[in-house]
């Protein structure tokens, strides 16, 4: 009898295979190249986080030193240590600066930066570039950095219009407030333009025109609209041609109609926030303080200068109690900007002023009521130690 062979058994699939080496070689790779990717990533993120950092440094070191704006200065650190919460260990790690090929590398460009808002412009530029780099690389990986570049990057082209503005007409009118130590504050009266134009041929070099709802005019009755424009109008063309500044007092209209300097704001008037949102970065805000809480928010305001008073009773201030040279004291102690005492001061409460740290003074009657404005304000300005 024949017998057959045994058959071997057949051979089934492997229903779990494993990975062959021919397999194994793509998935490597792949792996190898999201690692590479992820690395590289995580390099330019970093990257692109101090350039941000540090233009945004940049920018908040003109508003801190050249625009003097604590406002600014706000705005522009919250940027900067907003993009310095986020920036992780895991992307400082990443840093290789010896094989960066574009470490160390400039640009002639940078050498033709000569004016301060080439420096500003530059810079903001630059940050925005970087934050768009954050948004479009962080969107897969880090979503809410990419989700704070750009708020930040949208919230930086208002402020640097702000910066810039503030750069020009900004440091300029403020440069010639820092030079300012006399400051005459008016009140409505017949011969005003004349008045005021003695006062500036007597050294005065920043005015305030003042005229109160229900202030009389020329004729007697409450002055209208239009007469108070035609005098702002008036002022401002004698300041123009005297070098001098010319504000307003509450006005925001009015100070904008005949393009004024600024406007000084009293306790009760708009707040300064809103007044800057009318008025533009380029232009002074001034404040009315008479307590020493009141001059630290005009100073976290942003406002560029405060009045400190009334050091006596006035009549230009019915109703308000004196401050007294204490209140001074303090301000001369706790206040970076320009401060100026006002209250029925004159030639005689000088000194007393001077030695509670006081260097400028607002008056009104004694410049307004004096037989010789320009005289009195020459007086004045000796007995500050700054004659015209």
């Amino acid at each position: 009898m024949l017998i057959s062979p045994r058959r071997r058994p057949m051979a089934l699939p492997d229903p779990h295979p494993g990975p062959s080496s021919a397999q194994e070689q793509p998935q490597d790779a792949c792996a190898a190249q999201e690692s590479a990717d992820d690395l590289a990533v995580r390099r330019l993120i970093d990257a692109n986080l101090d350039r941000a950092r540090e233009g945004l440094r940049v920018l908040e070191d003109w508003a801190r030193f050249a625009l003097e704006r604590a406002d600014l200065v706000s705005r522009t650190k919250d940027m900067r240590q907003t993009l310095g919460r986020l920036h992780r260990d895991a992307y400082k790690l990443a840093r290789h600066t010896a094989s960066d090929s574009g470490a160390g590398l400039g640009h002639p460009a940078q050498a033709e930066r000569r004016q301060p808002a080439q420096v500003v412009a530059a810079n903001a530029a630059r940050v925005q570039e970087a934050l768009r780099v954050l948004e479009e690389f962080g969107r897969s990986s880090d979503p809410p950095l990419a989700a704070a570049a750009a708020a930040i990057r949208y919230g930086l082209y208002d402020l640097e219009v702000a910066l810039l503005q503030g750069s020009r007409d900004g440091a300029r009118r403020r440069q010639l407030l820092a030079r300012c130590h006399l400051y005459l504050v008016t009140s409505p009266m017949p011969e005003l333009e004349a008045m005021v134009a003695a006062a500036l041929d007597g050294g005065v070099r920043l005015v305030q025109y003042r005229a109160k709802p229900g202030s009389p005019g020329p004729d007697g009755a409450p002055l209208s609209d239009g007469q108070r424009l035609e005098q702002a109008r008036a002022l401002r063309r004698l300041c123009s041609d005297h070098g001098a500044l010319f504000l307003v007092n509450d006005r925001i209209d009015l100070a904008l109609a005949v393009d004024a300097d600024g406007v000084h704001l009293g306790q009760d008037d708009l707040p300064p926030a809103v007044a800057r949102r009318l008025l533009g970065e380029g232009r002074l805000i001034g404040r009315s303080t008479h307590a020493l809480p009141q001059l630290q928010q005009a100073l976290r305001d942003g406002c560029d200068y405060v009045g400190v008073g009334p050091v006596q009773a006035t009549p230009t201030k019915p109703g308000r109690a004196p401050v007294g040279l204490e209140y001074v004291r303090q301000a001369a102690a706790a206040c970076p900007i320009p401060f100026f005492a006002i209250g029925g001061l004159g030639l005689e409460t000088i000194p007393q002023l001077q030695r509670v740290g006081a260097e400028r003074i607002a008056v009104v009657r004694a410049i307004t009521e004096a037989a010789d404005p320009a005289a009195a304000s020459r007086a004045l300005l000796t007995g500050l130690g700054r004659p015209s």
